[in-house]
């Protein structure tokens, strides 16, 4: 276990790691021992800039500890190497798992960071035959790749939007068999009409209803939450940040998005406190 100081980000008291993993989750800390819940997931589950995350709500409502297992910018690529951390998961009366987007993967195309799942690390040869007009050196993260490559030519981009879904639908299957069967998924499901949406669609991306039922009989349950940034919900005011985080805070989740989703999830977990 190792506590970091957290910063205007972070307003709870502490960041922490669970056993070797070295994932930062939102602190405190909870013992993974006994009756728990645990709630696995990126940014939007380890709640930065809010006071209190849908998991710290989800624990006073039930009575139960909640184990926040959200790290900022992870996805199923960072969750699947950790195997601490798929333990306690594991381990949890029920789940969690917060969807995340099929770009964060790394994939035959490209490769992503092993933790912060969005930086995009590098091209394939593959990905580089695909678009040889393209100058990837100055690409860093997935969604600025995907939108430059879509706007290339939407023909190609086709061919790696197919790989990644079937990429994303692989993995997700394997976490799920991993934590068993009392897992509820949670879908955030952000607007289409969103200024940010309108090259590649809504967060999480590439994920739709017929990907997700691809997945069945695996998830005990979905849990579809409709969540809309705090830029747009008029809840900038009431969240933790420094000046230079400001445009950050303006696409995270406030703490009225946070207090529905915690809502929707009690409707599901009560059986399991």
């Amino acid at each position: 276990m190792s506590f970091q100081r957290p910063g205007a980000g972070a307003p709870d008291a502490t960041s922490c790691r669970y056993g070797g993993s070295r994932l930062l989750f939102r602190g405190p800390r909870r013992r993974p021992v006994g009756k728990y819940l645990a709630c696995l997931g990126g940014s939007e589950t380890f709640g930065r800039f809010v006071g209190q995350p849908f998991a710290a709500q989800l624990e006073q409502a039930l009575g139960l500890p909640v184990i926040n297992l959200g790290s900022v910018n992870a996805g199923l690529d960072a969750f699947l190497a950790e195997k601490p951390v798929l333990d306690i998961a594991a381990g949890a009366r029920a789940s969690v798992v917060q969807l995340s987007g099929a770009q964060n993967l790394s994939n035959p195309f490209y490769r992503v960071h092993p933790r912060r799942n969005d930086r995009f690390i590098e091209p394939s040869e593959r990905l580089a035959t695909l678009f040889p007009e393209v100058d990837f050196t100055e690409v860093h993260f997935t969604r600025h790749l995907l939108a430059l490559l879509r706007r290339t030519d939407p023909a190609r981009f086709g061919e790696l939007r197919a790989t990644l879904r079937t990429a994303w639908l692989e993995r997700m299957g394997r976490l799920l068999r991993r934590l068993g069967p009392d897992t509820v998924l949670l879908w955030l499901r952000y607007p289409d009409t969103l200024p940010e949406a309108r090259d590649l669609g809504p967060e999480p991306l590439m994920v739709d209803r017929p990907l997700i039922a691809a997945l069945r009989p695996l998830p005990r349950e979905l849990v579809e939450v409709p969540v809309i940034p705090s830029i747009h919900s008029g809840d900038l005011d009431m969240m933790s940040y420094a000046p230079m985080e400001r445009p950050v805070a303006e696409q995270a989740l406030g703490p009225a998005a946070h207090h529905d989703i915690a809502d929707r999830l009690m409707r599901t977990l009560r059986s399991h406190a």
